[in-house]
């Protein structure tokens, strides 16, 4: 079994890696990366397409005030589309643009070289454990996407999102 250490220690590792990953990657592209919660909504619609502001709410756990300002702001910036839903004409239904598609996949280009560059670094044992990694790490990302929401009396939200305004 794991100990707390050990677990904290993954904890920091895979945070520490995607903070340094965002800059350096940004700074590849030549462009400071968008904040994590215009990302997170990008990714979310993307994966969603026609998905509406209140469904992006809902599933980032995050008030809907702050989604339309998320979505207002990508939308400001060309990289989402909002649609009037031809069934209910109060509902926005979200699509990210094509700006947005290739901002996204030049950003997730550049992430890729980059680790890329970063693992020949390493010996061959520590670069094939951590490449054998990969669907263990996808495997704690389900569990942790199917575990229980936020108890009652606990602030609801995504601290994230909460304290952005902060690839795609």
């Amino acid at each position: 079994m794991a100990t707390n250490e050990q677990v904290a220690r993954v904890g920091a590792v895979v945070g520490e890696l995607h903070r340094l990953l965002r800059r350096r990657t940004g700074a590849r592209v030549g462009r400071d990366p968008l904040p994590e919660a215009q990302v997170e909504v990008l990714l979310l619609v993307r994966e969603t397409p026609g998905i509406s502001g209140k469904e992006v709410a809902r599933r980032l756990c995050t008030a809907p005030n702050t989604v339309s300002t998320l979505v207002r702001d990508l939308t400001d910036a060309g990289l989402l589309a909002r649609d009037r839903d031809p069934g209910d004409r109060r509902v926005l239904r979200l699509r990210v643009t094509d700006a947005a598609r290739a901002r996204m996949a030049d950003y997730e280009t550049n992430r890729a070289a980059l680790l890329d560059e970063a693992l020949t670094e390493l010996d061959p044992a520590a670069r094939a454990a951590i490449l054998a990694a990969a669907p263990h790490l996808d495997a704690l990302l389900g569990a942790l996407r199917a575990a229980r929401p936020e108890p009652p009396g606990r602030p609801a939200g995504n601290p994230v999102a909460a304290a952005a305004s902060r690839p795609a």
